[in-house]
């Protein structure tokens, strides 16, 4: 890729690279740019006050992670802590490779993209963002790559229940947890069945006078230690850390992987065992059929951790109770189920899910004309099929998001040296003549992954078509192969070069 040179952009900011979001991901693709790419410039902006994305905005009692620090860590940052990490210790560990990588001149606070529009005559993104102050601020790039993750950080998931004007006490969803909300001693109702919901229902029932967990249908459990048994041996032997952090990953990583073929290949053994784990912590007497036996099989949606059990323990204390049944309406004092009882709350936390929010919320323009990313297929779902010099980190669902983090910045910072090393100004995927007429069908097939906000948002998503160029195929194992061997000159991918009359 041609050096950025100045001249006629007195206005903007010029890049070779803007990455944007500065959250696990972005924080990822930059230090990947610094290593793979110390050439380019680059800025990575950021619509909040800091860094951390997920953990930053999430402030619900009892935030952490669903996944494994080894795997959910970067692969060039050791991880010391926990497997299972609160939402502190994770802004900790990324203010730590903010730091050693001296990303803190790069990172762009309080800047919110609107509009990026692809110039063909310059071959660069001409992109406008909202500062804090309401001003906006003009920045040029070579290369835009998103960073932003996969949902609506300003809004989270609110149905409409009837009834609910009526009730009397406060209604919070997780996403939006009041600094001031004062829940000792009082009754908590939390809807909903996720990772969410697992996480702050143990969190809050030592401190509530009692908290029930409603749920419009049982969801999958994993009860693990909170520990790492080869990694405590080998910190006891003062192994060094970096290997420490390989060789555990590593371990995590073939565990992972042998647990998802088993759930398609033995789903009825795999609910089994899940369901025994529950019924240890449970007892026999506990109606496991109704509250943890789900109606679909392993893995279609994300099965979340339960660090020793807490969730279960909760339950089995007394301090927590289930509720499996749906919601008829809300009432002065709680809500009303289907079977008429009545669950008495002071509190109701919404824990229902995300809003899906594909490409950050920008506005995407070609030349001046709106580019509708929904309608293009992907290339291996992390660039859209005609739209030229744009990159998505989408990650994965049945292993930790940040596997595809550290894929997707070799690939792409590869891709950025091919330009370079053989001057190109733009890359862009394009449809071979035999693919152009495939059908299409959803990104990702609802047999296979369902959870309910990617049902919500399908509309968002772009086609995928039969083949494994112009599709996600959410398998790290096999992308871990695939990605580092592709060679730029047969994948349907086309350079333009261009001469620079800046």
């Amino acid at each position: 890729m041609p050096d950025v040179v100045g001249g006629s952009y007195s206005d903007a900011e010029m890049v070779d690279v803007l990455v944007v979001g500065a959250g696990i991901s972005g924080i990822g693709a930059a230090v990947h740019m610094k290593m793979q790419c110390p050439w380019a410039s680059f800025a990575v902006l950021e619509s909040f006050d800091s860094f951390g994305g997920t953990w930053l905005t999430h402030t619900y009692p009892g935030i952490r992670s669903d996944s494994d620090l080894y795997t959910f860590g970067y692969r060039f940052k050791p991880w010391a802590g926990p497997p299972i990490a609160t939402a502190q210790e994770i802004l900790n560990y990324l203010e730590a490779v903010i730091a050693e990588h001296a990303l803190g001149s790069h990172i762009h606070y309080r800047h919110r993209i609107e509009r990026a529009n692809w110039d063909s005559a310059s071959a660069r993104w001409h992109i406008e963002a909202r500062v804090g102050d309401g001003t906006m601020r003009r920045y040029v790039a070579r290369f835009l790559w998103l960073c932003s993750g996969y949902y609506d950080h300003a809004k989270g998931y609110m149905p409409e229940w009837p009834g609910m004007e009526d009730f009397k006490g406060r209604i919070i969803h997780p996403q939006h947890w009041p600094s001031d909300l004062d829940y000792e001693r009082k009754r908590v109702l939390v809807i909903g069945s996720g990772a969410t919901a697992a996480t702050l229902v143990p969190a809050i029932a030592g401190k509530a006078s009692h908290v029930t967990l409603l749920q419009r249908s049982p969801t999958y459990f994993f009860p693990r230690p909170n520990t790492n048994e080869l990694a405590d041996q080998l910190r006891a032997l003062d192994v060094d850390p970096a290997w420490i952090h390989e060789i555990v990953r590593r371990q995590v990583l073939q565990m992972q992987q042998q647990m998802t073929q088993r759930a398609k290949q033995e789903p009825e053994a795999v609910k089994q065992e899940l369901i025994a784990a529950a019924r240890a912590y449970l007892g026999p007497a506990y109606d496991i059929e109704k509250h943890f036996t789900p109606q679909y099989r392993p893995w279609q949606q994300r099965i979340a951790v339960l660090p020793d059990g807490d969730l279960f323990r909760g339950l089995a204390s007394g301090k927590a109770s289930v509720v499996t049944d749906t919601i008829e309406r809300f009432t002065a004092s709680g809500v009303r189920v289907s079977s008429g009882e009545e669950i008495a709350a002071d509190i109701i936390v919404t824990a229902t899910g995300f809003n899906l929010k594909v490409g950050g919320g920008i506005r995407f323009e070609r030349d001046g004309t709106a580019i509708d990313l929904s309608k293009h297929p992907t290339y291996r779902g992390l660039m859209w099929e005609g739209v030229p010099n744009l990159a998505w980190i989408m990650g994965y669902f049945r292993a930790s998001w940040t596997l595809r983090v550290d894929l997707l910045g070799d690939f792409i910072c590869r891709l950025l040296n091919h330009m370079r090393i053989g001057n190109f100004a733009v890359v862009t995927p394009h449809l071979r003549p035999e693919e152009r007429d495939m059908p299409q069908s959803a990104w990702i097939e609802p047999d296979d992954f369902n959870p309910g906000y990617m049902q919500r948002g399908a509309g968002q998503l772009p086609p995928r078509l039969d083949h494994p160029d112009w599709r996600h195929t959410q398998d790290y194992w096999a992308e871990r192969v695939e990605l580092p061997s592709i060679d730029f000159a047969a994948a349907p991918l086309e350079f333009a070069s261009q001469a620079q009359k800046d």
